[in-house]
């Protein structure tokens, strides 16, 4: 267990990173992001990917369905969802809406999966998903109905569902894909989709100006550290805890976040957010200390070959 918790440790400071990085270089389009992300993890996988892929492709082409469904909600549209949804709102509301998502993953899982959580892992799920919310509004959480939401949230919902639907397949197909294979696959797609968005997008607000080397390590960053090693250890933490207590590690996300801010780009850490810091980490211990009877019907089968 605690290996795993290990990996949801580092998939959360990555994806915190993912954050970071994203703001820092929000003067670059979405889909621009999304897409350069993708093309630089393909690339460093083609020397141990595309040997995976083809000695496999039976068993990929087999499963084509679940492996086009992995791709687009984990892979091609999540981050571009969240860095679309950064275009129009503020870092705060996408924080907030984030943390929905081990909820509605949770509910997936109970009505797909037909998990079966215990009344003190439900009480878990609700403090952290609190913990985080005031965290983000620094002890106001009663002002949350107050924010002026506009579009952006709106996309956030489309990055909440697609997280958790890739949560829910990666529980019942990541088994049947060996890792380097799955990835190769799911990246060169992605490529494939995204290119003709970006040049879209190009046509419509102009390419953008890079700025070389600080554009190159940022990018170099996502499409390593977010979309190929966090994407792999959250695999793996899903095979071992299941979607639902593995996805209630993200709501560390906004509590990373924070401290990454506060050393990046100074911003101030208050008593109310070191509070719901402690809420937060006091709803994972819950749910993932009293998992003792959850069950799952589908079977546990073996992860696949790692990279």
């Amino acid at each position: 267990m605690i290996y795993s918790y290990l990996l949801m440790v580092l998939v959360v400071i990555f994806y915190a990173g993912n954050i970071l990085v994203g703001k820092a270089i929000n003067d670059l389009p979405p889909f621009t992001i999304a897409f350069f992300r993708v093309l630089i993890s393909f690339i460093i996988l083609i020397p141990i990917g595309m040997k995976a892929a083809w000695k496999h492709r039976l068993t990929l082409w087999e499963h084509k369905r679940p492996l086009l469904i992995m791709t687009l909600t984990g892979v091609t549209f999540f981050n571009t969802f969240i860095y679309g949804a950064l275009q129009f709102t503020t870092a705060t509301n996408v924080s907030i809406l984030e943390t929905v998502i081990p909820v509605v993953t949770v509910i997936f899982s109970v009505y797909l999966l037909k998990e079966r959580l215990v009344p003190l892992q439900w009480l878990g799920i609700l403090l952290s998903f609190l913990g985080a919310i005031w965290v983000v509004m620094d002890g106001k959480i009663f002002a949350v109905g107050s924010i002026a939401w506009n579009i952006g949230d709106g996309i956030m919902v489309g990055a909440i569902l697609t997280w958790a639907i890739y949560s829910i397949y990666v529980k019942k197909y990541m088994h049947l894909f060996p890792t380097s294979a799955f990835f190769f696959i799911v990246m060169g797609i992605s490529v494939i989709v995204l290119f003709p968005i970006v040049l879209l997008e190009w046509t419509i607000t102009g390419v953008p100006s890079f700025d070389g080397l600080n554009h190159f390590i940022s990018l170099s960053y996502l499409g390593i550290f977010p979309s190929l090693i966090a994407l792999a250890f959250y695999n793996r933490a899903v095979d071992l805890l299941g979607p639902s207590q593995a996805s209630i590690f993200l709501n560390f996300l906004p509590v990373i976040t924070m401290f990454g801010a506060y050393l990046w780009f100074d911003e101030t850490i208050t008593l109310m957010k070191i509070i719901g810091t402690l809420i937060v980490i006091s709803g994972v211990i819950i749910t993932t200390q009293f998992s003792g009877k959850r069950r799952v019907m589908d079977n546990k089968v073996p992860q696949s070959q790692s990279f």
